[in-house]
């Protein structure tokens, strides 16, 4: 889930994950203050109104790396209650869940075999529940993939984050040429098709790679 949160854009892709083999899970990480259409924030409206994005981006700054990280215990103990679990379990994040996959990945390193963060933002941040941070601890397979353009992501930060992450031979880092932030969204104005059709040809070889074996 990213910023806007849980809407049938989502759903989409999670069927498109579902068709390659894989049981799909697609948790509502604003559960602590709402759910789909009653979030403090307008979901249709973010896009135009700046009130609603200032809503939305204080949304997604309240919802800590620490609270997902413990959200996470539940997910896996719904996995290992409910499904054949002996193979490992893949996570990807776009945007906001960037750093959250991250953080996971290396919390519950020895659960997660496969990380994938699309243009993640606050992967490298000066706080001290920053992720990268914690990336060391990771196991499993980490790919994370960055739009050429971003002003979430400047180029400072993934300068940054490349130097940081690079020493890591299980992490594969990827620019996109040509997009901006939120290329791999059908519904957003900087979607573009042939980085998207990239982007899940990079998701799945990972999950079949890591999660097939």
């Amino acid at each position: 889930m990213d910023a806007p949160g849980i809407r049938e854009e989502l759903r989409i892709m999670c069927r498109r994950i579902l068709k390659n083999g894989y049981n799909v899970l697609l948790p509502n990480l604003f559960y602590r203050v709402g759910t789909e259409g009653d979030y403090p924030f307008n979901q249709l409206l973010y896009k135009k109104s700046k009130e609603e994005l200032n809503k939305m981006i204080s949304t997604m700054n309240n919802t800590t790396n620490n609270m997902i990280i413990d959200d996470t215990k539940n997910i896996i103990d719904y996995i290992n209650n409910n499904f054949d679990n002996r193979i490992g379990i893949g996570i990807v994040g776009y945007c906001m869940s960037g750093r959250f996959v991250v953080s996971c990945g290396a919390f519950y390193a020895d659960k997660i075999s496969a990380i994938a963060s699309f243009y993640g933002v606050d992967i490298l941040t000066e706080k001290d529940d920053s992720p990268h941070l914690i990336a060391n601890k990771i196991k499993g397979e980490l790919y994370l993939a960055f739009a050429e353009k971003d002003k979430w992501v400047p180029k400072a930060t993934l300068s940054k984050i490349k130097k940081s992450f690079s020493k890591y031979k299980n992490c594969f880092i990827e620019v996109y040429p040509s997009t901006d932030h939120g290329f791999a969204f059908p519904e957003r104005n900087t979607y573009v098709k042939e980085a998207a059709e990239i982007h899940w040809k990079r998701l799945i070889e990972l999950f079949d790679k890591n999660l097939k074996k």
